[in-house]
Formats: C-alpha cells, sequence, structure tokens
C-alpha cells in the first residue's frame, strides 16, 4: 500500500510525455483521461485501506533516507485523519477537469494536458507530505502550472491576473521559507544526536520539542502569512477575482476545489500543532478577519454582473467560514472545516463548471445576457439549483453540514469567548442565499428576451457525466455526513488535546525565563500556579 500511495502521486507525471509524443490531439485528450481515471481508481484502496481508528497515525507511509547525516530532511509522504479526504478530492477532480475543457481548448492542447497533470500531482504531494520541506517543494510546484494556465489559456486580462496571483503567492511562500530554515535548525539542535536540521512533521508536532514564545510568534505569523494569502483570507484576497475570472474553467474548477484548500490545510497541519500558543493568542485575530471575509466577500458578490465573479467572491465568503472554524480550536468546529474544505470543492467546483458550460454556449457571463434559460435547458437548470442550493447551505445538502458544525462550534469556542463571532458569520448564510437566488432568478427564469438565448441546447452526455459523481456527494455528505466525518475525528480530537497540553508546556517554561514585555502580557505568562493547574 505504501507503493501505491506513491504511484496515484505520480502516476499523473506519466502521461506528460506520451501527450507530448503523440500528436493527434484527440489521443492526447483520451490519453490525459484514461490516468486521472486510473489515477483516481487507484486511490480508492488507500480510503477503504485506512484504519479509522487509527486516524491520527500516519498510514500508508514511505520514508526515505536522508539527504545528509546531520540533515534530517527526506522523502516523508503518508495519509492521516487530516489529509486523506482532500487526496481522494483531488484524485477525484482529476477526470472531470479534463473533460471540462474536452471541446473548449483547442490551443497549445499538449502544454495544457500536461499542466493539469503536473498540478495534479503537484497537489497531490502537497497533501500527502509529511516532512515540511518536501511539503514546500510541492506547495511552490503547484504555482508553476497555474501560471501557465492562467497566462496562456486565460482571458483577456490573463497577463494582469497571472501576475497578481503569482507575487501575491510567491511573495507569502519566501516568507514561509525563512521561517522554515529557522524552524528547521532550532528542531535540529532540539533533536540532537548529531541531527543539526530537521524538518519531520512528526517530531515538530510531538510533545519533545517546543518552540520558545517569541519564536513561535514570528514563525506563526510567517507561516499563517502565507497560507492566509494561499487561502486566501481577507485582506490578502484581493488575487482570486481576478485569478477565477480569468482562468480557463478547468483552471477556475482546480484553484477552487483543490489549490485554496493548501491553505486552510496548512493552518491545521502545521500552524496549530507547531505553533499552538501564538495559534490560540491569534485566534480571535484570524477570527475577526475571517468573519469579515464572509461578510465582505458576500456583499460584493452581491453586486457582481459577471456570474463567474460573483461565483469567485462567494468562494472569499464561504473559506471564510473554514477558518472561523479551524481558529474556534473545539473538535466540533475543526471538524466542520475539514468537511466543508471537501463541501466548498464540490460545490464551487460544480458552480465553475456550470458557468463554463454556458460560457463555451454563449461566450458571454453577464448576468443582463441571460433569463429564462429555464424553458431551454431544464438539465442544466436542475444542476445549476441543485449546486446553488448546497453552496448557500440547505438541509440535506453537504453545505449544511459544514456550516452548522462551523458555527456551531464556533458558539462555543473557549479562544474567542465572544459569541458575537458566530452570530456574525451566520449573516453570511443569509447573504449567500440571496445573492446566490437573485442570480440564479436573473439568469434561468423570466421571459427569453435574448434572441441568442433562443438556440441554447441543453446538457449534453458528457456534461451530464462531470456534474453527477459531485451531485451524488452534495447529497451523500448532506444525508449521511458520518462516512466522512468518521476519518478525521478522532485525530482532531488527539490534535487539539495534545496542542493545549503543548502550549500549557511552553507557558510554564516561560515563567522561569526573561522575557520581553510585550511577550509576557501577550502571553499572560505572569498566571499563577493555580490558573495553569485549572487549565488543564
Amino acid at each position: 500500500m505504501e507503493t501505491l500511495l506513491n504511484i496515484v502521486i505520480y502516476l499523473p507525471l506519466l502521461g506528460i510525455p506520451l501527450i507530448l509524443l503523440i500528436r493527434n490531439e484527440n489521443s492526447r485528450k483520451w490519453i490525459a483521461l484514461l490516468v486521472t481515471i486510473i489515477t483516481f481508481l487507484a486511490s480508492l484502496p488507500l480510503m477503504f485501506g485506512f484504519d479509522v481508528a487509527n486516524s491520527g497515525t500516519a498510514q500508508f507511509l514511505t520514508e526515505g533516507g536522508r539527504i545528509m547525516e546531520s540533515l534530517d530532511i527526506k522523502y516523508l509522504i503518508g495519509l492521516d485523519g487530516l489529509n486523506l479526504l482532500l487526496f481522494m478530492l483531488t484524485t477525484l477532480m482529476g477526470p472531470i477537469v479534463i473533460l471540462s475543457s474536452w471541446n473548449s481548448v483547442t490551443k497549445h492542447l499538449a502544454g495544457y494536458l500536461s499542466m493539469l497533470l503536473l498540478l495534479q500531482t503537484a497537489s497531490l504531494g502537497v497533501f500527502a507530505s509529511l516532512d515540511l520541506i518536501v511539503f514546500y517543494v510541492f506547495f511552490e510546484l503547484s504555482l508553476i502550472p497555474m501560471y501557465f494556465l492562467i497566462g496562456i489559456w486565460g482571458g483577456a486580462g490573463r497577463i494582469q491576473a497571472t501576475v497578481k496571483f503569482f507575487i501575491y503567492t510567491l511573495f507569502g511562500s519566501l516568507v514561509m521559507l525563512v521561517g522554515l530554515i529557522y524552524l528547521g535548525y532550532d528542531a535540529g539542535a532540539a533533536m540532537g544526536g548529531g541531527t543539526t536540521f530537521t524538518t519531520d512533521w512528526r517530531f515538530l508536532s510531538s510533545d519533545i520539542y517546543t518552540v520558545g514564545l517569541v519564536e513561535q510568534t514570528y514563525l506563526f505569523l510567517a507561516f499563517a502569512l502565507a497560507f492566509c494569502i494561499k487561502v486566501p483570507l481577507f485582506p490578502f484576497h484581493t488575487w482570486l477575482p481576478y485569478a477565477h475570472t480569468e482562468a480557463p474553467t478547468a483552471g477556475s474548477v482546480v484553484l477552487a476545489a483543490i489549490m485554496l484548500k493548501l491553505g486552510t490545510y496548512g493552518l491545521i497541519r502545521f500552524c496549530l500543532p507547531i505553533f499552538p500558543n501564538a495559534f490560540m493568542e491569534f485566534a480571535p485575530w484570524m477570527a475577526i478577519l475571517a468573519v469579515i471575509g464572509i461578510i465582505y466577500g458576500a456583499l460584493v458578490a452581491m453586486v457582481q454582473k459577471d456570474v463567474k465573479k460573483l461565483v469567485a467572491y462567494s468562494s472569499v465568503s464561504h473559506l471564510g467560514f473554514v477558518v472561523l472554524g479551524i481558529f474556534a480550536l473545539n473538535t466540533v468546529a475543526v471538524q466542520g472545516a475539514i468537511i466543508q474544505m471537501i463541501n466548498h470543492g464540490l460545490s464551487t467546483g460544480a458552480l465553475f463548471l456550470i458557468v463554463g458550460m454556458i460560457y463555451d454556449r454563449r461566450h458571454t457571463r453577464m448576468i443582463k445576457d441571460f433569463g429564462g434559460l429555464a424553458k431551454k435547458m431544464p438539465i442544466f437548470t436542475v444542476m445549476f439549483m441543485i449546486a446553488i442550493l448546497a453552496s448557500i447551505g440547505l438541509p440535506g445538502l453537504n453545505g449544511f453540514v459544514g456550516e452548522f458544525l462551523i458555527l456551531n462550534g464556533s458558539f462555543f469556542s473557549e479562544l474567542y469567548d465572544n459569541k458575537v463571532f458566530a452570530i456574525l458569520a451566520t449573516t453570511g448564510v443569509i447573504l449567500a442565499a440571496v445573492y446566490m437566488l437573485w442570480m440564479f432568478q436573473r439568469v434561468m427564469f423570466g421571459p427569453l428576451t435574448n434572441p441568442e438565448n433562443e438556440k441554447l441546447v441543453d446538457l449534453n452526455g458528457r456534461e451530464i457525466g462531470l456534474l453527477v459523481p459531485l451531485v451524488i456527494f452534495m447529497f451523500w455528505i448532506g444525508i449521511h455526513p458520518v462516512d466522512f466525518t468518521k476519518y478525521s475525528e478522532a485525530q482532531v480530537t488527539e490534535l487539539i488535546e495534545a496542542s493545549e497540553a503543548k502550549s500549557i508546556a511552553v507557558l510554564e517554561e516561560a515563567r522561569n525565563e526573561e522575557l520581553p514585555n510585550w511577550t509576557a502580557r501577550f502571553y499572560d505568562v505572569s498566571e499563577s500556579e493555580s490558573q495553569i493547574a485549572s487549565t488543564k
């Protein structure tokens, strides 16, 4: 099974030389589709063979040798409760993404398909990596194919969108790299035994290794900046609407369904267990940014005239819920955040697919150019409505499960100690219903006033086949969410308990150290022994 995990990660790369060598463009598309289907099918035994009872332990582990004896940098990959569902979502979206642009992309097709396959391998590597250097390599690798997908196959404003996307994300990544190098040497010194540098997540997240309060503050900010830009969290969101609007349909789907989750995943995987004190102290501030993003994204989406840009701003709003749940730091909210990452990938990915389908027919995304489409496209209307209802959190569909868990957990969060965050975030649910249903009403209902819309044809078999798997999962998660939440529940509980215990140990150590005044006040290290004991 360890070998199978590696096969799944790198199998998409095997399709690239075949695509480049074969001249027939139809054959190139079939090779890309076949490779992604095989990748998805090969990943299924990993999910079925996953031991849910031991979700906190990395399974299907592959551990390579060190680069140098003193540098504990090694190829370390595995699956646990935090990354399994995201890994499976990435393999599921592979063939869907290839099929989404089956007829719409004709320019430089070999390069286009190669970039999609490279992006899938990079995303799978990010989620499976348990060594921070390996994680960083895959994290940066994912930028390259997305850069070309937007820059070459994007819309009229693709150059500006590409530059903004690349500068934002690269800046955050370089700041994280500085923090990563410092963390590696600090952990290497703590590990000892001739090791000067280590980025093994198992050691960094263990109770054996702790980071001082001053260092935690700066390292948390360095890592969190990179991840928040990737999410993107307000106010680092400005690159996303441009990237989504100008990207080809496949690029928008991958960006929404997979790449944005690299940020929220990083906050849970690295920031919480390695910098628990800073994570908890910054939680209220992160919650404020999340709530602002929820409301701001919804309000801006409400006034959009372009359907694709409206969906893009809805992503800013919905991912604010995920960040709010992560920083509530209780099992209910964090579980909600994890399942909401999957939900967002399914529902928003479906919405971008649907927008792409109507754009291929009409070559416009402006709401004013539509109206009355339900009369000509009944199947399209049903699929569109299901995706919208899932996105706004209708009970019985997947979006409700994630938002309910997040709002429930946030309401009782001890870190915020302020129920107003959950109350304000709830307005985002209401606003989502307003802008999504209003957009749907203007596009799909009313009279057919535009002659161009009279010529529209309904979804074909390929397009229905794209959306049906996503719709099935929307209902499945909505009706029986335990089939999915069970994979991470045990690990989330263990992770939170371990992080809280680790933070208390750091505070106890800090009481005997001479700290800068701002650090002592910020972390309240002067609290009495009885207070620390009661926290335990």
